[in-house]
C-alpha cells in the first residue's frame, strides 16, 4: 500500500523547546509506525535570517518540499502558516493547520493596552495596522484550511471567527506523565520547604492574572499561617510582579521562581499542597494535566479548555477568572481540607487515561487518511 506523504510544517522543533517542538517530534516519530511518510520543515531553518526574508525563503522551502507530498500539516496559523498557506495556492495539496490559541490576541494584550480577554475581544478594537494585517493572515489561513484543535473551546472561538464547522476536528492532544521516584515528603525536605507550599507556572504575561495572586497572599495568611506562594515562569510581565510584590508587602509571602529547567519545576509541583492557575485564556493546558499526574489538587479558572480537564467539584475547584473572593475561598478550602484535596487527586488520575498518547496518534492518523 502506497504511504500518505505527510510535509510537516512547524515553528519549533527540538533541540528548540515549546509545545510545537513537541508535538512534531511525536508525530515525526510515530506516524511513520502508521504508514505516513513524514518530511518535517521547521522554522528554525530560516530563523537566522531577517524577519521578512527568512518568511520568503521559508515560503521557497514549503513550495520545494510541498511538491512530493501528499498533505500539508501545518501547526501554527501565523509564523509558519501564511507562508505555507500561499504556497499550496500553487501546490494544491490537502491543506491542514493545527489551531491552539489566537497568535494576534495574545501579542497584542501583551504589547497594547487591550485588556478585553479572549472571549471578548472584537476585530474592530484592532487598530494597529500591522496587527490589523496579522489578524487578517491569522483569519484567511484558518478559513481556508481544515483545521485540527485540542479543545471544544477553540473550536468555539473558529466557528465564532467564520470557520466552517465542517472544517474543524478536535482531537486533544497526547500526553506523557511526568515520572519522579520521590515523594511530595521528602521533596519538600529536599527543596527546604516548610508549612503550606501553593505554586502557580506560565509565562508571565497579562492573562495569567498572577496580580491577583500576590494580592490575595497577606489575606490568606490572615486566616492560614505560614503559607507560601511560588510562581514559576518568566516574561514580559516579570517586573510587573515584582513591583506588585511590594505593594502588597508580601515579599516573605511570594518568591519568583523564574525559568526554571521542566523537571525542577515539577520537582515544585510534586512538593506543593496546592496548584493554583488563574487564568483568563486556555486551549488546553498541557500543564494542567502535568499537575494531575504529578498528584498536587488544582484550583484554576473555568477560562477556555479547562473545563475539559478539571471536574469542578470532583478532580479539582473551577471558579472565575479573577474573582478574588471565589478564589480565596477556595485556596483557603483546599489548604484545611485535606481528605477533599486527597480526593480530587484520586479523580484526576483517572481522568488522565483520557488524553493518552495511543488514542491521539489514532485519531489523528484516521484524519490523516480520510
Amino acid at each position: 500500500m502506497k504511504k500518505t506523504r505527510v510535509l510537516l510544517v512547524t515553528p519549533l522543533f527540538p533541540p528548540e523547546i515549546g509545545g510545537p517542538a513537541t508535538y512534531a517530534k511525536l508525530l515525526s516519530s510515530k506516524l511513520p509506525q502508521r504508514g505516513f511518510d513524514v518530511d518535517v520543515l521547521a522554522f528554525s531553518e530560516v530563523r537566522h535570517l531577517p524577519k521578512v526574508i527568512s518568511h520568503i525563503i521559508f515560503f521557497l522551502k514549503v513550495l520545494l518540499r510541498g511538491i512530493r507530498a501528499d498533505v500539508l500539516l501545518v501547526l501554527d496559523l501565523v509564523s509558519v502558516g501564511w507562508p505555507a498557506y500561499f504556497a499550496n495556492l500553487f501546490l494544491r495539496k490537502r491543506f491542514i493547520t493545527k489551531f491552539v490559541g489566537d497568535h494576534v490576541w495574545e501579542q497584542m494584550s501583551q504589547r497594547t493596552d487591550i485588556k478585553q480577554i479572549l472571549d471578548n475581544f472584537k476585530f474592530s478594537y484592532i487598530k494597529h495596522p500591522y496587527f490589523a494585517f496579522l489578524r487578517t493572515l491569522q483569519f484567511t489561513v484558518a478559513k481556508g484550511s481544515e483545521i485540527i484543535t485540542p479543545s471544544q473551546y477553540l473550536k468555539e472561538v473558529l466557528i465564532g471567527w467564520g470557520v466552517n464547522l465542517k472544517n474543524i476536528s478536535v482531537i486533544h492532544n497526547a500526553f506523557s506523565a511526568p515520572q519522579l521516584d520521590k515523594t511530595k515528603e521528602e521533596l519538600r525536605k529536599e527543596l527546604g520547604q516548610g508549612g503550606h507550599v501553593i505554586i502557580s507556572a506560565g509565562r508571565l504575561v497579562p492573562w495569567k492574572g498572577f496580580d491577583t495572586l500576590i494580592d490575595l497572599m497577606p489575606e490568606i495568611v490572615s486566616e492560614i499561617a505560614d503559607v507560601h506562594l511560588y510562581i514559576a515562569g518568566d516574561g514580559p510581565d516579570k517586573d510587573y510582579l515584582q513591583s506588585k510584590i511590594k505593594e502588597a508587602n508580601a515579599q516573605k509571602l511570594v518568591t519568583l521562581l523564574g525559568r526554571v529547567p521542566q523537571e525542577e519545576l515539577f520537582k515544585q509541583i510534586k512538593a506543593a499542597d496546592l496548584f493554583v492557575l488563574n487564568t483568563s485564556y486556555e486551549g488546553l493546558s498541557h500543564q494542567l494535566l502535568e499537575v494531575m499526574a504529578l498528584e498536587t489538587p488544582i484550583v484554576t479558572t473555568r477560562a477556555g479548555g479547562n473545563v475539559e480537564t478539571v471536574d469542578d467539584g470532583e478532580s479539582g475547584i473551577l471558579v472565575e477568572y479573577n474573582d478574588k473572593a471565589a478564589l480565596k475561598d477556595s485556596i483557603i478550602k483546599c489548604l484545611k481540607d485535606r481528605e477533599m484535596s486527597k480526593n480530587f487527586v484520586e479523580n484526576a488520575k483517572k481522568k488522565l487515561d483520557f488524553f493518552g498518547e495511543e488514542r491521539m496518534l489514532a485519531e489523528i492518523s484516521d484524519f490523516l487518511k480520510n
